[in-house]
């Protein structure tokens, strides 16, 4: 699923070659795929809160793969942006579905929920090597071909929705006990917002910057994305483990601490070093990631779908909303002009997080 998040950041430079879109354009693309998801994942939380979805796993990831798939087909600027949304649509129909079968079959563990988090990680740092294995060979034409991870995908999904059925566990969704803090949960939306300003704006336009400040041409720019996306998967892992130890809302708060020079660093460090600068951010941005998904369902019990729906979409999605003024301000300036003021904002997620407490434990405490 999730390799349709990162493959649409992974087709901004073969937009902006193939068809001259300029950054502000290209931008649009990123919004496109965020905007609808950030509006209804929230929706599918709140159902999924009702009612067990499971269905909605293989067609919302089949939706997912289609719109991606065929976005570059054609060369009408509208069209490419209706079905960039609607991969959108079907990113938030799989996500809190998703999470809450997760809980179920972890029994609330946040380490089980980081490596429910991997796969999607794995998704993202894959969708560049897919892209550039299809794209780069065959053109924004050959597009089409990007449907088949959906399809090897559904499948998976519909042997994992039977095997959860045949177990019974993955299927109770009746809520828990407990009071839902919602000012508490506010503020983790709110510094999950800066993360995800970021990161996603760092997806957007990081391989166009890395080929400029490393001058290693197309493959400097996959390979920068690639890293960023593959450090996600080892910072998620890495976060749950370290919850076990000190804490997750310790472990978030020096996370977003240690965000803001990483970032500087992919801003303003030229040539090689720019890739272990990348590296270091990806890993402060992705320790925290599972950890706002437990954090935001304990904070509220009685609502896991929406917490889900929130943590994951609303606030991940959000991001993009960022992507067009980023690009704008890149096309009146550069790229690094545009993607300086990323610095500042782990440092407000922080600010947030500072007072935070764990929330207390409730039906389906957290494991270990």
């Amino acid at each position: 699923m999730d390799v349709y998040q990162g493959a649409v950041a992974a087709l901004v430079p073969y937009f902006v070659s193939e068809r001259a879109y300029t950054y502000a354009a290209a931008a649009g693309l990123v919004l496109a795929a965020s905007l609808l998801s950030s509006v209804v994942q929230p929706l599918f939380g709140a159902l999924t809160d009702r009612w067990p979805l499971p269905w909605l796993l293989p067609v919302s990831t089949l939706v997912a793969g289609l719109g991606v798939a065929f976005a570059g087909v054609g060369h009408s600027y509208p069209l490419t942006l209706a079905l960039i949304a609607v991969s959108g649509i079907g990113v938030a129909a799989y996500h809190p579905e998703a999470a809450r079968v997760a809980r179920a079959a972890s029994g609330g563990s946040h380490t089980a929920m980081s490596w429910f988090s991997l796969g999607g990680n794995i998704g993202f740092a894959a969708a560049p090597l897919l892209v550039a294995a299809v794209v780069a060979v065959g053109g924004l034409g050959a597009s089409p071909l990007l449907i088949v991870p959906a399809l090897l995908g559904a499948l998976a999904c519909v042997a994992g929705v039977r095997a959860a059925a045949r177990s019974t566990g993955a299927r109770v969704a009746g809520r828990a006990a407990g009071t839902d803090d919602w000012a508490s949960f506010g503020r983790l939306s709110g510094a999950v917002v800066c993360r995800s300003v970021v990161f996603v704006g760092l997806s957007a336009f990081l391989s166009l910057y890395a080929q400029q400040r490393t001058g290693g041409g197309a493959l400097a720019g996959t390979a920068a994305l690639f890293v960023l996306y593959l450090g996600g998967a080892v910072g998620t892992v890495l976060g749950g483990r370290l919850a076990t130890r000190w804490g997750r809302v310790a472990v978030v708060r020096w996370s977003y601490a240690l965000a803001g020079p990483a970032v500087a660093g992919v801003v303003f460090v030229p040539g090689p070093l720019l890739f272990a600068c990348v590296a270091l951010t990806s890993a402060c941005l992705y320790v925290p990631f599972s950890l706002h998904i437990t954090l935001g369902q304990d904070f509220l019990p009685r609502r896991v779908g929406t917490a889900s729906g929130v943590t994951l979409g609303l606030t991940v999605s959000i991001g993009g909303i960022a992507s067009p003024l980023i690009g704008a301000v890149a096309d009146q300036s550069s790229l690094q002009v545009a993607l300086a003021p990323l610095i500042v904002l782990p440092a407000l997620g922080w600010l947030l997080l500072r007072t935070l407490r764990e929330p207390g434990q409730h039906l389906t405490p957290l494991a270990t």
